[in-house]
């Protein structure tokens, strides 16, 4: 690995798990209920982000798409944290809430990507 992708990725990835601690912090405090939003808004972002870059790829250095993509956003999302809190929901007896947050999560994050993807399209061709 070339070293300053390797700093790239790291710097990132630093950056994105403290953006995703006090975001999700921070929603979530100013949220009531079972509804992990949280990890939910940092998830869809997230997937509107890398979709907003997808168009973009050639135009980065390869550091500064190591930087956004497996650095910053790959700690800024978290499938881990999304499984375990859909297991948490339906064992504790709140199958509904685990499954509309399963269910949303998904058609978000795929209708975020594809939206996120026709936004760096649009920003191209300025």
């Amino acid at each position: 690995m070339h070293f300053p992708v390797f700093l790239a990725v790291a710097a990132g990835g630093a950056a994105g798990a403290l953006a995703r601690y006090y975001f999700s912090a921070w929603l979530m405090s100013q949220s009531a209920g079972p509804f992990p939003l949280g990890t939910f808004a940092v998830n869809v972002l997230g997937c509107l982000l890398i979709g907003f870059l997808y168009p973009l790829g050639d135009s980065l250095s390869p550091e500064g798409k190591a930087l956004l993509t497996s650095g910053f956003l790959g700690a800024f999302t978290t499938f881990s944290t999304f499984s375990l809190e859909i297991w948490t929901l339906w064992a504790g007896k709140q199958p509904l809430t685990g499954c509309g947050y399963l269910a949303a999560s998904l058609v978000c994050g795929i209708l975020s990507v594809l939206l996120g993807i026709r936004l760096g399209n649009l920003f191209l061709l300025r």
